[in-house]
């Protein structure tokens, strides 16, 4: 169990509300002695983090935009309890947790989840919240911060594989911000069409290609001398990457028609579903960071009709990735997250709707050498608070990058030459590896 202490700040373009673990707290100098000496006697749970080997070398994150109840979906209730709404929890492949009927075939492969019931943040509004979820900060000032999908890419990029280190499906995100154009994220606007400009255009071939290309270098070439710098590096940069990339022979793990049907059908034939698919394929081809995105979960009005359809497209597609990972050999070294910028509220509105809930909602991981079978943290009978556990999004960016093996408290340089953390002051999940 970890205890969350909430430590105000003074308010800066980069840095937002800290939330401190009892960790931290001691890390600080205050209670020190007797953190020593219980170290002594019972020995350091970062110790045991310390024998912990990062086994992760990909991530994939199915975003859930505009928030899923988590009564809903992963933190169900007794039907006896006030609000908690129409779904009846069911049993799932681990002894003692329980999920939301509409996630049968999730519920078979629970014992690869391990389910965070207990996340909290400050930030109730989309935009914020979104940007806080996938950068690790709040937004503020005139830094852009990475996804953290670039930050994935910055750091386990594999220039051997020709292919996109980061990939976004269904929807667009936020760029490689201060770390360049160069890891921003490569769009898949729809997985169920042929992706544009992956081929060269009518009467283009490689080699007429690449002369054109030595041309546009030598008309460049004054201009970049007397303005070298980040923006030329990034140009003559991405011109190289989309070379290498039409020309890959990985390119064809865009292609979904190499599937057989059986399996399309089996994700789900649809736009998140045959994400779902695509993704996979992409680890398997070595690219390094996907997200999938599933619009909708705003449910301020009809939650329950929208949220059960939301549901049966969820639940197909994640359990078949999980399952498919799995078979493959390749949950072991990807790292799997599934959330949304933040939960919605046990009350149910005069619309049959829930609203914004941003403390204690649930975020799920699986693969990447965490533990799987398993809930950390939980909340209250009615889950309107949390009880135990509390975890920041902070947090959950550190153990990410734990799993993949990224020191989380390493500093990046910003376009004004402040350092910037990869993450601000997160600490890892123990219950995740140990």
């Amino acid at each position: 169990m970890r205890s969350e202490i909430w430590v105000p700040e003074y308010d800066t373009p980069e840095l937002w509300h800290k939330e401190i673990s009892r960790r931290g707290f001691f890390k600080y100098g205050i209670g020190s002695f007797l953190g020593l000496v219980a170290m002594q006697h019972f020995g350091s749970s970062a110790s045991q983090l310390d024998q912990v080997i990062p086994r992760a070398k990909h991530c994939i994150v199915m975003f859930m935009s505009g928030g899923p109840s988590q009564l809903d979906t992963f933190d169900p209730k007794q039907p006896s309890v006030e609000n908690s709404g129409p779904f009846l929890p069911i049993p799932t492949s681990v002894k003692g947790i329980e999920i939301s009927e509409h996630l049968p075939q999730v519920a078979e492969q629970t014992h690869h989840l391990s389910i965070i019931r207990s996340m909290v943040t400050r930030e109730g509004n989309h935009e914020r919240a979104r940007y806080l979820l996938h950068t690790g900060y709040a937004p503020g000032g005139a830094v852009r911060h990475p996804t953290f999908g670039s930050l994935t890419s910055y750091y386990l990029e594999d220039n051997e594989t020709k292919l996109p280190s980061c990939v976004n499906i269904n929807s667009p995100t936020y760029s490689g911000g201060f770390l360049g154009a160069t890891h921003d994220p490569f769009l898949v606007n729809n997985p169920m069409k042929k992706i544009d400009d992956l081929e060269y255009p009518e009467l283009m071939d490689t080699n007429r290609f690449r002369q054109r290309l030595k041309m546009l270098n030598n008309l460049e070439k004054d201009f970049i001398t007397k303005r070298s710098g980040v923006g030329t590096e990034t140009h003559e940069a991405i011109y190289k990457k989309a070379d290498e990339l039409i020309n890959s022979p990985k390119i064809v793990a865009f292609d979904l028609n190499q599937e057989p049907t059986e399996i399309r059908q089996a994700y789900g034939m649809n736009r998140f579903g045959q994400g779902c698919l695509m993704a996979r394929r992409l680890v398997e081809s070595g690219v390094k960071f996907v997200e999938i995105t599933l619009d909708g979960w705003d449910t301020h009005e009809n939650n329950f009709e929208r949220t059960k359809g939301l549901l049966e497209v969820v639940d197909p597609a994640y359990a078949m990735l999980i399952k498919e990972l799995s078979e493959r050999d390749l949950l072991d070294e990807t790292v799997v997250l599934w959330l949304g910028e933040f939960g919605r509220t046990p009350k149910i509105n005069q619309n049959d709707g829930r609203d914004h809930h941003p403390n204690g909602w649930s975020a799920v991981i699986a693969g990447g050498g965490t533990r799987g079978g398993q809930v950390i943290g939980s909340t209250n009978e009615d889950g309107t608070e949390v009880v135990e556990g509390a975890t920041g999004v902070q947090d959950l960016f550190a153990s990410l990058c734990f799993a993949l093996g990224i020191n989380h408290d390493e500093e990046n340089m910003s376009r004004s030459g402040r350092p910037i953390r990869v993450v601000n002051d997160g600490t890892v999940i123990e219950e995740l590896f140990i």
